[in-house]
This record gives C-alpha cells, structure tokens and sequence, in this order.
C-alpha cells in the first residue's frame, strides 16, 4: 500500500539517453536504485529511457545506476559518477517529480558550443512554445467570448492525451487513427463542457468570479477522475518512441519531433485563417466585442460560443496529445503546463488571437535558453518572473489593447 506522499505523486525519476556524434537514443533496461531514511527503491528504464521510483516521505535521498546493467557499447560520461548522493527531494513547483539525470555516451562539455548549444535551445523553445501555444489559443477565444477564466482548461489538453493513449495502447488502433480519435473526442467533450455546465450557468445570470471557482472544483473533479481510470504512472504511445534523431547542422532533433513543429503550425494557421476569414469567425470576433451588439446584429450568440468551446477544446486537446511525445502521457500533465498557458494568455493580452500565439513563443523560448545561465529547476520559475515584470509595465499585455481591461 503506497503511503500518503507517494499517493501524492513525490518520486525521482529520469530519462536514460545515450548519447554519440550528437545523437540521443534511448536506452531500456538499466536498473536505477534509490536508497535514503530507510527506503530503499529500484526501477528499470523502459523502450523510451524512462524511469521512476515513487518515495514515501520528502528528504534527500542517494540514486545509483546499477553500470553492470548497461547495454554494450553504453557507458557513463563520467565514469565515476555511479551514485548522485543527496538528492533533494521538495515540495513541488511543478509536479511531483524529481529528475535526476545520468548522462552516457560521448560528453557534450567540449564538443558543444555555445553557438550549438543556443542553437538546439531554439528549435526546443519554439517547439514548446508551439505546444504551449495550442492551449493558449483556446483558452484565450473562450475567455474573448465568454469572459470565462478557465482553470479546467488543462484537464482538456490531459483528456486529450488520455484519450489517444486509450485508444492507441488500450484498443490497439494506429496512432494515426487514434490520434483522429482523439481529437474528435476533445472537441466533444469542449461542446459538452459548454451543453452540461457552462450554458445552464450562463442562463442563469452566474457571475464570472463564480463561474471561475466552478472551474477550479471542476478540474480537481476531473484530475482524481482522470487519475482514478488511468493511474498514477506515465505512459508512452506504442508507436515513434525512441526514433533516432537527425542532425541538421548544430541542431539534433527527431522526426517525431519535426512532425510535431508541422503539425502544431499548421493547426495554428488553420485556426487564424478560420477565424479571421470564416463568416463564423468574424461573428466570433463581433461577439467577443460586444455581445449584446452582436445579438441585436442578428447573431445567434450561442452558436458562437458553441463553435468557441468546440474549436478551444480541439486546439487543447491536440496540445495534449502532442505534448504525450516529450513528456509521456500522465493524468495531470494538463495541470503542469496549465500556469505555463495562462502566462502566454496574460503576456500577449487576453482575449487576443496573435498575443496568445506570440506569448506562447516567448514562454517557451524563454524557459529553454534561460538554462544556459540558470539551473534547469529554475527555468519555470525564471519565465513567471519576467511575466511579472512585463505586466508592471503594460497591464494589457505585450500585443493587449488598453481599453480590454476594465
């Protein structure tokens, strides 16, 4: 029986790659140990390099890699670097991971430059960014014609995931096919979200503060849902894990990775074009202006907030099931990244198309280069700091009209 911290998500994890001419592959089967305050815990990385112990208690802990166990041809980097003594195990920012990293294969301190290192930064930034950006745009044309601050808004992108991953791994079906699935299942359960809840509040005259707190209790609802049926443990699509990378030029990055940066653009644009050029899209803009003028135009609101919720969801949930590749499926990886997509929405301005896209860019842009100078665990921290900072200067945002506050 786990105990009450481990039920609660603290363990130590990691993701074993081996590393050669530049080239990430992942590598299953070592053995991982974790040993501190009379714990003691192993794990073996899976098909994707991933392992993870779950802990009992908070404190610091010492985590082994067992070397016997490595596949011929692998070996540490630093040869003496077996054990990582006193890893720190805290209360969480972000999650209940810990990551504790055993670099292998060829060492990257006097092969990589500045330049390369800068470079790799990039392409990662923009393609989180562009993830990012997925469920910023929804979140942003829901709050535009409705008002609404949704803090449920992340357990859309975790359903999603889940939904592809239970179609994919649980029915069998190509990830294709069940990533299709999962889309169209997201934008259900967006028009859902609206039908069953969001409708009947609005009719009622619900105020938006309170609408806002019902989104809160409906995404812890959704989150232990979600954690009841699916688990605890990360989970991996059974197709493109592990894909070898490609170098181009300074820049090492896989095909999955590549067919992520398309996808997610095109989506994007997709969206823009629908909006800015779609007759139901210039009535989303005039009802995001001004509702009661928009009804007295002849617009049938509803509708509109209708096509809102179902193209937001979709864009989430899409978020989401990209997002499975870089960071595995898990029941709350809507509500990690959640912080990270409201601080896109506020930095380019809320309730603007082009400021939540070009937020979503800094965000992710920022979070990666900044661990060139900063530690990795700071990198979150570091982008919420200077959204901070932006937002004592323009309130509106960076791309924010003045008169939308108030």
């Amino acid at each position: 029986m786990a105990s009450p911290a481990a039920a609660e998500g603290q363990a130590v994890g990691g993701k074993l790659e081996n590393r050669v001419e530049g080239v990430k592959t992942p590598v299953a089967g070592v053995e991982i140990a974790v040993v501190g305050d009379g714990f003691q815990g192993t794990a073996t990385s899976d098909a994707d390099g991933v392992w993870r112990v779950e802990l009992p208690a908070l404190g610091n802990y010492d985590v082994t890699i067992n070397v016997e166990t490595l596949p011929e041809g692998v070996a540490l980097t630093e040869e003496d670097k077996v054990t990582i003594e006193q890893v720190p195990v805290k209360p969480p920012l972000f999650g209940g991971l810990k990551t504790v990293t055993f670099p292998l294969g060829q060492s990257t301190a006097t092969t990589t430059s500045l330049w390369e290192q800068t470079a790799q930064l990039t392409v990662s930034g923009l393609q989180f960014g562009l993830l990012i950006a997925l469920g910023a745009l929804g979140l942003s044309i829901i709050y535009g014609t409705t008002g609404l601050v949704n803090f449920a808004h992340g357990e859309i992108i975790t359903f999603g995931a889940l939904a592809t991953w239970t179609l994919n791994a649980g029915f069998g079906l190509p990830f294709i096919v069940a990533a299709i699935g999962g889309l169209l299942l997201s934008a259900a359960f967006g028009w859902l979200n609206n039908a069953a809840l969001w409708r009947p509040l609005r009719k009622r005259g619900t105020g938006l503060i309170a609408m806002m707190i019902v989104s809160i209790g409906l995404a812890i609802f959704l989150r232990n849902l979600y954690q009841f049926f699916a688990g605890a443990e990360k989970k991996s699509y059974t197709e493109f894990a592990g894909m070898a990378g490609l170098s181009l030029g300074p820049v090492s990055i896989t095909p999955t990775d590549i067919a992520v940066i398309i996808i997610s653009l095109v989506a994007l644009i997709a969206t823009v074009l629908v909006l800015s050029k779609s007759r139901l899209g210039k009535a989303t803009r005039a009802v995001s202006d001004n509702p009661s003028l928009a009804a007295g135009a002849g617009i049938n609101v509803e509708r509109v907030i209708t096509f809102v919720w179902v193209i937001g969801a979709a864009l989430a949930g899409l978020g989401g099931i990209l997002l499975g590749f870089t960071q595995q499926v898990s029941f709350q990886m809507g509500f990690q990244i959640l912080l990270l997509v409201f601080a896109a929405v506020t930095l380019g301005g809320l309730g603007t198309i082009s400021g939540a896209i070009f937020g979503s860019l800094v965000v992710g842009l920022f979070i990666q280069l900044t661990t060139l100078i900063i530690p990795t665990e700071l990198k979150n921290v570091g982008a919420l700091l200077v959204l901070i900072i932006i937002l004592l200067v323009r309130p509106y945002g960076l791309l924010g009209r003045r008169e939308r506050v108030g």
